[in-house]
């Protein structure tokens, strides 16, 4: 009897143990190692983009057609990897295995790519004035230089994982601290991907420009090293979430079981007995919108599909409302997302930084800006407009009108797509001027020469970029954020990035398509290495016709997703209702009523 006492009472004290040592996991000392990892790995990514373009034509000898399809390529990769890291981390690795597994794999690719400088045979040798001229990549050259991008492109799929695993250091219940904590860590994060954004499009950029490309390759790599080590020095500190079940698997037993079930008649009346749901949800009945679907958590016999504990015996017999509306929620989204991949179609960041440095870039008669840092002025354009936006724009408005005054996420949305087509179609006049300049001046077969054209000139079509990208991008978020059930938030997250990497795939496939149109029957291109002689203000004339044709789709698409959650929560604080009342009611598929749904789309 005693010795079974003792045993208990090691059993406890073990118990308290463990209990003590993972409440000392996670919390604010994990913040540095995490937003360390963070910025470095951002520093060094960013540091790459804004010149590779000169390297694949000035070190590697390709034309710009291939290069540039090359890059957009690559940019697509990098934003289709985090969906699938995020699936991989949620289901099977977990996030700090993904974080730690990405870190190292882009340590791999940017350390090939410096390789790439280091190494003569890795690239093609100089070119000769001599009769030989200039000698193509090999395939084995360039077998390593994709290799260096497909490797970044798979780490920076861990790496997207970096902002989910910080949140586990801090989401704790028990904690009331949990949010503003919480919101401590996000705007720390935030701040530090924009100060490391704008560290990498100027300070590496200019090593790259001035010191060479040793150097400039040699120093993203070594950040990336640190990165690193900072994240896995810290693993004894970090709170690692156990993996869930797969999110792609329950939408899979969803279709399943609808199909099975598509002869089964549904009941006019919706009573939560007759369906399965999680004992702790606020989803106790499916809503109205795609119906068929709902044929999947109806319980038919709950002898044979409920379990003793309440749960479904074979969840590819009975699903629950809430796995139900998750799909849902998927599917009626998809139209209005896809309005969002015309924000990632694009000449190319290529053309940008030859426009750039074909312009008067002097700050002083010894000093110029180097093209490539010129992205900047769209990042403060985006940080600057948000500031206005919340801090002056919205609260006159309020003042004007003597009530609450604010935007829903899905115009947000709209209003990125309108302020995008005009910086198109600015981008279409003002490379019209440059073009036209450069042949008065002579250049028309000498790309590299310096216009007697101040830089200045692009500055609108970037701030516009900037204007569009603060109203869709933060638009997109927060309207995936408040439509999809929080279960999702992983998903909502990707699919921004899913946007840009369709657009990514989209610009390939319309630059080949202009490429081969415009250059058939042995005519002189729009695309050409020499941006003098290529006609890029045509180009951007064709992408300024189907961003006003997707500005056409996104209003049919509004119209037929009918109001949002933020919508009718608006609506709902204007006439007293609570903001829990018009969001439940929303969720719960209630009708809305046309009179409602007329005055909030049309």
């Amino acid at each position: 009897m005693r010795m079974d006492k003792e045993a208990e009472l090691r059993s406890l004290e073990g118990e308290v143990y463990t209990s003590q040592t993972q409440r000392r996991k996670g919390g604010l000392v994990t913040m540095p190692f995490i937003i360390a990892n963070e910025s470095l790995a951002r520093v060094a990514s960013l540091g790459l983009l804004p010149n590779m373009i000169q390297y694949l034509m000035g070190s590697y000898k390709l034309h710009m057609a291939k290069a540039t399809q090359i890059l957009l390529l690559s940019s697509a990769s990098s934003n289709f990897t985090p969906v699938v890291a995020a699936f991989l981390a949620d289901s099977y690795l977990g996030r700090f295995l993904a974080v730690g597994l990405g870190s190292a794999i882009s340590f791999l690719g940017m350390t090939l790519l410096w390789l790439t400088t280091m190494i003569p045979q890795a690239r093609p040798p100089p070119c000769s004035h001599e009769a030989e001229g200039c000698k193509s990549a090999t395939g084995g050259q360039m077998a390593i230089l994709i290799s260096a991008l497909a490797l970044m492109s798979i780490g920076n799929g861990g790496l997207s994982c970096s902002m989910a695993f910080g949140a586990d250091q801090f989401n704790r219940k028990d904690n009331p601290n949990n949010r503003r904590v919480l919101e401590t860590f996000f705007s720390w994060y935030y701040a530090s991907a924009a100060i490391s954004a704008i560290i990498a499009l100027t300070a590496i950029v200019y090593i790259q420009d001035n010191v060479g490309w040793k150097v400039g390759f040699g120093v993203p790599a070594a950040l990336m090293l640190l990165s690193t080590v900072f994240f896995i020095v810290a693993s004894p500190l970090y709170v690692k979430n156990e993996v869930q079940s797969s999110l792609f698997t329950g939408f899979a037993q969803v279709i399943v079981v609808a199909y099975k079930n598509r002869k089964f008649p549904l009941q006019r009346t919706n009573f939560p007995e007759l369906y399965h749901h999680k004992k702790d949800s606020e989803l106790l009945v499916p809503t109205d919108k795609l119906r068929f679907l709902n044929k999947a958590c109806v319980i038919k016999y709950p002898e044979l599909d409920i379990a003793s504990d309440g749960s479904a015996s074979n969840p590819w017999r009975l699903c629950t409302v809430d796995r139900v509306e998750e799909l849902k929620a998927i599917i009626r989204v998809i139209p209005l997302w896809s309005t969002g991949i015309m924000m990632s179609v694009n000449i190319g960041g290529s053309f940008g930084l030859l426009q750039a440095k074909s312009l008067d870039r002097h700050i002083t008669s010894h000093f110029q800006v180097p093209p490539g840092s010129f992205t900047v002025i769209l990042l403060i354009s985006l940080f600057v407009w948000i500031a206005l936006y919340e801090r002056v724009i919205l609260p006159l408005a309020s003042r004007l009108r003597g009530k609450p005054v604010r935007i829903s996420a899905k115009r947000r949305m709209g209003l990125g797509l309108l302020f995008s087509f005009i910086h198109l179609v600015v981008s279409a006049i003002v490379e019209t001027t440059r073009r036209k300049r450069a042949i008065e001046e002579g250049y028309l077969n000498n790309g590299h020469a310096m216009l007697h054209m101040s830089a200045l000139w692009i500055f609108p079509q970037l701030i516009l970029g900037g204007i569009a990208e603060a109203f869709n991008a933060i638009g997109q978020n927060e309207f995936y954020y408040t439509e999809f059930p929080k279960s999702m938030s992983s998903v909502a997250v990707s699919l921004s990035e899913l946007a840009m990497a369709a657009g990514n795939l989209v610009s390939t496939f319309v630059f080949s398509v202009i490429q081969n149109v415009t250059s058939s029957g042995g005519k002189q291109g729009w695309i050409s290495d020499d941006i003098n002689k290529g006609r890029f203000d045509k180009y951007y004339w064709v992408l300024s016709g189907l961003s006003a044709l997707n500005i056409m789709y996104y209003l049919l698409c509004s119209w037929a997703y009918g109001p949002t959650v933020d919508e009718i929560r608006m609506l709902g604080e204007e006439n007293g209702s609570s903001e829990e009342e018009a969001s439940t009611e929303y969720r719960n598929g209630d009708e809305v009523d046309e009179d409602l749904r007329k005055l909030l789309i049309g």
